[in-house]
């Protein structure tokens, strides 16, 4: 076969695709999550483009998956006010809950993204442009890292309730949140490397406003309602948009407590430089791909 036939039949068709992997339409957003509730969003959307092409009648075209809402400072900041409102300076529902009741909530969630498996894996083969193999592996070691920060929780959770030696000082050691946490994961594994920071800070008594990573948004779609029926309203608040204009307001307002990014170095510090007390914020930056995931849990999202 020549180089031009090899190029020719580089992009499948529509038709050859199995069917239990195709996509039935294009998706259009409105849904976002506020302060336990689903709001849709009446003003204009963001389209997401598949790095998939397929031949067609008018050639090799690029498939548009759909749409997502893209949301104005405003909207963002009703989300960050509903977490501030949730966390209460530590004194709210979420924060002060028993840590064997918020373990509770996070297997609820875990129980209800399982359910998801088979829509989150397709939308991550589409958006990303993984294979089915490694889309599904993304997947169950996301769920994977949920079981074991929960085990690490409760684990530490024994050693809190006895008496230890620190610093020739006998004592107990109790950990308390932190406050607002601001997360944002990679596009490349946008569901594990972003739950690796997400989860924690979640399930330590932080509230959280999360804003999917630019590529692989829609896959964060089918687990919007785990969110809202797994969590009490205000602690978890999913939005989306432009960076810009969302995330600019949402630092430049001085109320988010931690920062939780996984990106380059240079768009991590122009976000920071926006926070009116940057000396306060905390910052839980790319490094934790590189850090013992215990570490993370424990010196992190909690405050001795």
């Amino acid at each position: 076969m020549s180089t031009a036939d090899l190029l020719g039949n580089l992009f499948p068709e529509a038709g050859s695709i199995p069917e239990k992997y195709r996509l039935e339409g294009r998706i259009e957003q409105r849904e976002y999550l506020v302060d336990g509730v689903l709001k849709t969003w009446p003003g204009p959307l963001a389209l997401v483009r598949s790095p998939v092409y397929l031949s067609g009648a008018l050639g090799d075209e690029q498939v548009i998956l759909g749409s997502t809402p893209l949301l104005d400072a405003e909207t963002a900041l009703t989300a960050l006010d509903a977490a501030v409102r949730a966390y209460d300076r530590g004194q709210g529902l979420w924060p002060t809950m028993r840590v064997a009741e918020r373990i509770q909530h996070v297997e609820t969630f875990l129980r209800h993204m399982r359910e998801q498996r088979e829509a989150v894996v397709k939308l991550l083969m589409w958006e990303i442009g993984k294979n089915l193999k490694d889309s599904e592996k993304e997947f169950d070691r996301t769920c994977d890292y949920i079981v074991d920060t929960i085990n690490a929780l409760k684990e530490l959770d024994r050693r809190s309730s006895r008496f230890e030696l620190e610093q020739d000082t006998l004592g107990q050691i109790r950990r308390v949140p932190m406050g607002v946490a601001l997360c944002m994961g990679p596009y490349n594994y946008p569901l594990n490397e972003t739950f690796t920071t997400l989860i924690p800070a979640l399930i330590m008594g932080n509230t959280v406003v999360f804003k999917p990573a630019k590529l692989g948004v829609l896959l964060i779609r089918p687990l919007l309602e785990a969110f809202r029926d797994s969590f009490p309203a205000g602690v978890i608040n999913v939005i989306y948009g432009s960076g810009r204009e969302t995330v600019s307001a949402l630092m430049a307002s001085g109320k988010i407590d931690i920062f939780a990014f996984i990106g380059t170095n240079k768009a991590a510090s122009d976000l920071k430089k926006l926070h009116p007390r940057p000396h306060r914020l905390r910052a839980a930056l790319g490094w934790m791909r590189r850090t013992p995931v215990s570490s993370c849990r424990k010196w992190i999202w909690t405050t001795p």
